[in-house]
């Protein structure tokens, strides 16, 4: 929290002040008490000793004025709001490894699943587009605020082929320039309203870019790239599943796919994201939960004097409830 005129919080003295003066008036009262002579007398008039509740009024009072004064001082918040302009591109691997059953139903499945939870948590004037690769990287679904588009682009998605990170990413790069245009606006750490979510099983093994050339494209346009690491090492293909992808004659143990967490922890460092792994189904759609609970997103700055008035008030208005029911007098 900051304040527009700090200098004001200087009234915030007179809390102590008041404090002061109202611990004086009570030893001055006691000095009065004593000076009755006749003590038996002085025991019959006198009220029975109060409780903590006669400092009750005095310090709900205290809080309403350090409300008050902090109000001064037109203190202002940093919240979090959905970006009116942002952009998200779903990055999705789709090669052969995906069909593994380690996360069940199956990787893919699983996968799909937590981007349709995703969608659901996203703002709804978010825009948010499809991009799958295998061997070659395809776009599935431009950038949309229609959910339903995005839900039929899921629900095509097919295991196959290869796994080339980095013409996928330098494909999600082109979609969100492409939505945002060559001017998009960039906030103080140079980032665009868009954002990569990339989700993976495995090892690049085809391609013409490398992931972290791939992941330097996404730098330079200011994209941050948050990254998955989806599936378990003990992953398998079952022997003999891809028939046309050479996994036949493996064996009754079949092909391991193991996911490749360094790369993609490379590629979301780089360009300032987040990496997560994912060896479930329920972890995955944790993950894609709490992304789109947050990634499309701004931070703004907020005058919130209006909290403190209110809270002034109120704090008064109790103070001096708290008064009548004790009976007890403000200094």
């Amino acid at each position: 929290m900051t304040f527009a005129t700090p200098w004001l919080l200087l009234s915030l003295l007179l809390v102590p002040l008041v404090l002061a003066a109202a611990l004086l008036l009570e030893r001055r009262r006691a000095r009065y008490a004593v000076a009755f002579t006749n003590l038996e007398l002085l025991a019959q008039v006198a009220s029975p000793p109060r409780s903590w509740r006669r400092w009750l009024p005095l310090a709900l009072f205290l809080l309403a004025l350090a409300s008050a004064s902090a109000a001064l001082a037109r203190p202002r918040a940093h919240t979090s709001v959905p970006s009116d302009r942002a952009t998200v591109v779903l990055l999705v691997d789709v090669s052969g490894s995906m069909r593994a059953a380690d996360i069940k139903p199956t990787r893919l499945d699983a996968a799909a699943h937590a981007m349709s939870v995703f969608a659901a948590k996203v703002p709804k004037q978010v825009r948010i587009g499809l991009v799958s690769f295998s061997s070659d990287p395809n776009i599935l679904v431009m950038p949309t605020t229609d959910r339903n588009t995005l839900q039929e682009g899921i629900d095509l998605l097919e295991p196959e082929g290869g796994t080339a990170i980095g013409d996928g990413l330098w494909m999600a790069v082109q979609t969100v320039l492409a939505t945002l245009g060559p001017h998009a606006p960039r906030n103080k750490e140079g980032k665009i309203p868009g954002a990569i979510v990339l989700l993976s099983d495995g090892a690049q093994t085809r391609g013409s870019l490398s992931p972290l050339q791939g992941a330097d494209k996404a730098k330079q346009a200011g994209i941050r790239v948050y990254t998955v690491a989806l599936g378990t090492d003990h992953g398998v293909l079952p022997a003999g599943a891809f028939g046309s992808f050479g996994f036949q004659g493996l064996g009754p143990r079949g092909f391991p796919v193991k996911p490749d967490p360094a790369i993609l922890a490379a590629i979301a460092k780089d360009t300032g994201g987040t990496t997560f792994r994912a060896k479930s189904a329920s972890s995955v759609d944790s993950i894609y939960r709490t992304l789109g609970a947050s990634i499309a997103h701004r931070t703004v700055t907020r005058e919130v004097t209006s909290w403190f008035v209110g809270a002034a008030a109120l704090l008064a208005l109790l103070s001096l409830g708290a008064a009548r029911l004790t009976a007890g007098r403000l200094p």
